[in-house]
């Protein structure tokens, strides 16, 4: 039985990419598996443990980052964030396709560790309308506005370490272009 894909997502801070990764794990050509993430933020009213992320106290996160148990992991906003290794090579060893959406900064770490992957990276049609989208979502203040743009700036620099940048102009057409680029890579290791 052959290993399965690792398929990484990610995009600039705030983009949006819930959406987009929604829509490859419903499409059932591609058959991708969704990987949960620990985080150590608080739960949000609307949010399933075990379904949205594993919720957990940083003392556990310590401990799997400690035990390398964890794939990547990263911090925003003080919250840790990370992909757990088991389930990833439980289900690529059993041939099944993985989706890892994740913040940038993880993707040197799995890439290194699967270097047989596919990283796509959604990125903004402008940072004009990044911004008008972040203040649309978060109705932060100008602090919390200038905080997450810093940040998207700072990932567009990493955008050259992913196989293909996405422009998001819309959900559709990103997923598109995704499928499109994942069938081929798919049809390729038959």
């Amino acid at each position: 039985m052959a290993k399965g894909l690792v398929v990484i997502l990610s995009g600039v801070s705030s983009i949006g990419k819930d959406q987009v990764r929604q829509k490859l794990l419903d499409d059932p050509e591609l058959g991708l598996m969704d990987i949960i993430s620990l985080t150590t933020r608080p739960k949000k009213e609307t949010e399933k443990d075990g379904w949205d992320y594993y919720f957990v106290n940083h003392k556990d996160f310590a401990n799997a980052v400690r035990d390398h148990r964890m794939l990547e992991y990263t911090e925003f906003n003080g919250y840790y964030y990370g992909t757990p290794a088991e389930h990833v090579e439980f289900l690529t060893a059993m041939g099944k396709n993985v989706l890892i959406s994740i913040e940038a900064q993880g993707v040197g770490q799995i890439r290194i560790k699967h270097p047989d992957n596919k990283a796509f990276f959604l990125v903004p049609t402008s940072l004009d309308e990044l911004e008008k989208q972040i203040r649309q979502r978060y109705h932060a203040d100008e602090s919390g506005i200038n905080l997450r743009m810093n940040k998207a700036k700072t990932e567009l620099e990493l955008a050259n370490i992913f196989g293909t940048c996405v422009p998001l102009t819309s959900d559709e057409e990103a997923f598109n272009a995704i499928k499109t680029e994942l069938l081929e890579e798919l049809k390729n290791r038959e």
